[in-house]
């Protein structure tokens, strides 16, 4: 069967013209989402960026590829970013969900957040630690809305009660409103001792179910954390509720000159200039938000005591498979977005590395 020159000309321009189309779709829905919102609402900021080094022995399959671990499962289901973006999705609506993630790790978010706004998917040509991420879409959502209330979420995080997490997540909303100016941590009722896990330790003394934060403990000893515990410490979560400007402002405390080179490459690359972020990247600082924002400013903080919840943040070995023996497989969410099964189960990689 030949092909005539029209017939060519016909393929090639139902080609060009679903290639306009798909162009015009995604202008039309950055523009949408770009668009100020009412202000003073709910936002979620996701963070998708890590590269999951510490789980690598794990999430490393058989042709020595290591998936991150946001975007595994952690049995054979929906990724951990996908069971993230519903927890999410209790508190705003999709086109205040936006997502932070990483430019090389690409062939597996394009598809995950297919049902985010092209202009709620933020991303870091590097990955330079947690505040710039939470820095890169704050600067976004309150150019958006400037009395922005925020959530911010870790993408690669497991909880086994997520009604329970969700009601404390409203409840520190909530708390955020009535309390402009304070930044809310969610702290986990400790189920054991755990030495590899963060610790909030709320004042003494402290009644209100939102104490004020006396200090922080990264990584005690096996008896310091039962001592820890032992005086009320929590498990940091890393789920942060606060106004979007008060989270910038703590981060302009830091470094105001951070903030100012990152707000005005985020205006050049509106302004068509997408190398602006990809060229700054490179000279950043690397800053973490927990160890170099929030502690040492302990008096802008308060943290809600979260009931146990069968929270973890799958960050060993050994925790990943205490939360699938623990933990049972959750039903379907037909709310859900739609998303195809995660290319890889950590339950099967734990079995195959004889961890099960």
């Amino acid at each position: 069967m030949t092909t005539s020159a029209n017939d060519t000309d016909g393929v090639a321009n139902t080609i060009w013209f679903d290639t306009q189309e798909r162009r015009a779709l995604a202008r039309l829905d950055e523009e949408l989402a770009r668009k100020r919102e009412p202000r003073g609402r709910n936002w979620a900021i996701v963070l998708a960026a890590g590269d999951g080094n510490r789980l690598r022995r794990l999430t490393t399959d058989g042709s020595g590829a290591s998936t991150p671990k946001q975007f595994c499962s952690l049995r054979s289901g929906p990724s951990l970013l996908h069971e993230a973006l519903v927890r999410a999705e209790s508190l705003a609506p999709r086109r205040r969900i936006c997502a932070v993630v990483a430019r090389q790790h690409e062939r597996w978010w394009r598809e995950s957040l297919s049902s985010l706004p092209v202009a709620n998917v933020l991303v870091q040509p590097e990955n330079r630690g947690t505040a710039l991420g939470i820095l890169l879409a704050l600067l976004h959502v309150l150019e958006r809305d400037d009395l922005a209330r925020v959530l911010v979420l870790p993408s690669d995080h497991h909880v086994s009660n997520e009604p329970a997490l969700s009601a404390a997540m409203a409840q520190a909303v909530v708390r955020v409103r009535k309390e402009p100016a304070a930044i809310v941590l969610l702290g986990m009722a400790p189920e054991e001792p755990d030495p590899e896990l963060g610790y909030i330790v709320p004042t003494l003394g402290a009644q209100d179910r939102f104490a004020s934060v006396s200090h922080f403990v990264e990584k005690p000893t096996s008896a310091e954390a039962r001592g820890l515990i032992a005086r009320g410490a929590l498990w940091n979560s890393f789920i942060v509720a606060a106004h979007g400007q008060a989270l910038l402002d703590a981060i302009a405390r830091h470094d105001s000159a951070l903030v100012d080179t990152m707000r005005a490459a985020v205006k050049r690359s509106r302004a068509r200039e997408p190398a602006a972020l990809a060229s700054l990247y490179p000279s950043l600082p690397t800053v973490d938000f927990s160890r170099e924002i929030l502690q040492g400013r302990e008096p802008l903080l308060r943290v809600l005591r979260v009931p146990a919840c069968g929270w973890t943040d799958l960050g060993t070995v050994e925790r990943v498979g205490k939360s699938l023996r623990t933990s049972a497989p959750r039903p379907v969410l037909r709310r859900a977005p739609i998303e195809p099964r995660a290319t890889l189960s950590l339950e099967r990689q734990l079995a195959h590395i004889g961890g099960a």
